[in-house]
């Protein structure tokens, strides 16, 4: 199974992301979203950072969850390479996601050719087939 796929949009970044679980489709959505600005294959994953994300919904645990991604780009440099460990749990009307981050901090060995500026609901879409599918636009 594919992990993702960027799709065509007129000015801002747009993919989906897939898995058998919906942990699976937010851990692609992740490396979809880091494609978008570096080559998230060729960052060793040498440092970790443990995210813990909660929502309302599905949809605002996914915008919290890469917005972890692109803070710790902005703030510490630092590039994902691997997501690690990711559950997502539901209680009470209440999401909240955990996992770990696996990447490097931004040097002269990396190339970063684009910047996701905010994640955002327009076109959002979760959808459950067989497996989940993720849809997301990013504004770049």
């Amino acid at each position: 199974m594919e992990k993702y796929r960027i799709l065509p949009h007129t000015s801002d970044g747009k993919f989906r992301a897939y898995g058998q679980t919906l942990e699976e489709a937010f851990a692609n959505a992740a490396l979809a979203m880091a494609s978008l600005m570096w080559d998230w294959r060729k960052v060793e994953p040498r440092l970790s950072h443990a995210v813990r994300a909660c929502g309302r919904d599905r949809e605002q645990l996914l915008v919290k969850f890469l917005g972890e991604i692109v803070y710790l780009l902005d703030t510490s440099r630092f590039l994902l390479s691997a997501v690690e460990g990711l559950r997502i749990r539901e209680d009470a009307g209440a999401w909240t996601l955990e996992a770990e981050l696996r990447g490097d901090t931004l040097s002269e060995r990396h190339e970063i050719h684009g910047n996701v500026k905010a994640v955002t609901y327009n076109d959002m879409k979760i959808e459950e087939y067989d497996g989940f599918v993720v849809q997301v636009v990013v504004d770049m």
